[in-house]
């Protein structure tokens, strides 16, 4: 029988991934270099076919590195080969990301809706203003015509009441009466507690 003839470097053989593991779980560093050189690849390549983007997949792959470094004692051959569990964990990495990265643009898509919505409800806001308005106009109509005088320039225009007494023509006294008797009116009419 010939021997086979190989243009390049002759093939290694591989190294035994299963006793590789076996030695990690002891401690083993240099056996781990040589899991590391063997589960590299197919890692990245099952991580990548899994994410998309290249640095989060060479991310997740150190990972998964990492973590067969910590749970190869709970590697158990009975169970599948080395190579199947250290691809499992890859997958389930890659996948836990993903998830990972959704949650995260859910949780900042619905912080971004929160920032734009307003702190109180701006139509609820506009017709209580609008209903307000519409009963200060209707209890201001059941003043006398003085009441509603002294009403409308002392707290609509801003008037003292030395100055609504000189825009009515009226004694000081006169205008306060009136003043205290139209707000007294306008607090019953409006249902107002004091």
């Amino acid at each position: 029988m010939k021997e086979p003839v190989f243009i390049g470097r002759k093939p290694v053989a591989e190294p035994d991934l299963e006793e590789l593991v076996g030695r990690v779980a002891l401690g083993d560093q240099e056996a781990f270099a040589a899991v590391y050189d063997v589960a590299a690849g197919p890692v990245l390549g099952v991580v990548r076919s899994v994410l998309r983007d290249r640095a989060q997949s060479e991310e997740v792959m150190q990972e998964v590195l990492v973590e067969v470094w910590r749970t190869a004692p709970r590697y158990r051959s009975d169970r599948g080969t080395a190579i199947n569990w250290i691809l499992t964990l890859a997958h389930r990495r890659a996948v836990d990301r993903v998830r990972s990265v959704e949650a995260s643009a859910a949780r900042e898509h619905k912080a971004a809706l929160l920032d734009r919505l307003p702190e109180y409800d701006d139509v609820t806001e506009q017709v209580q203003t609008r209903l307000e308005r519409e009963q200060v106009r209707r209890c201001l109509r059941t003043l006398t015509e003085l009441q509603h005088q002294a009403v409308t320039l002392a707290y609509y225009r801003g008037l003292t009441y030395r100055q609504v007494a000189e825009a009515l023509a009226l004694p000081l006294g006169t205008v306060k009466t009136r003043l205290r008797d139209g707000l007294i009116r306008l607090r019953d009419c409006l249902g107002v507690t004091a």
